[in-house]
């Protein structure tokens, strides 16, 4: 049990990004509503971007700007951190294309649970 607890020490971004991403997964399959259900995809992508960002670390490793006094420093991938920018200013944009078709339906049925929307588009395809 002690050797399980230091490697979870050890790795405890990926252990972080494992629990956000499945509180985020059951957040969207166990509520109807439309709004938390937004929330838990955004929950699930956090998890994402932390463990892409994880990965990209190197313990002990440099912020990659070559230095001339220090030749032989282990630098720190920038990529990850950089395409997980682009992959948050495009979750912005997705949850704010989500929020107004929420905010439509709201209008349109007056609520945002989806299985009570899914019941009145039956009623009204039944007649």
């Amino acid at each position: 049990m002690r050797i399980l607890l230091e490697k979870l020490m050890a790795n405890y971004p990926y252990f972080a990004a494992v629990v956000l991403f499945t509180i985020g997964a059951l957040t969207v399959m166990t509520r109807s509503n439309l709004f938390k259900k937004l929330i838990g995809i955004n929950i699930m992508e956090s998890g994402i971007f932390l463990m892409f960002v994880a990965a990209g670390n190197i313990r002990g490793g440099a912020v990659p700007i070559l230095d001339e006094a220090n030749t032989k420093s282990v630098y720190i991938n920038p990529l990850p951190s950089a395409l997980m920018l682009t992959g948050i200013v495009v979750s912005v944009s997705v949850t704010a294309f989500a929020l107004a078709l929420i905010v439509r339906l709201y209008k349109s049925y007056g609520t945002t649970d989806a299985h009570r929307i899914a019941e009145m588009r039956n009623e009204v395809s039944e007649r």
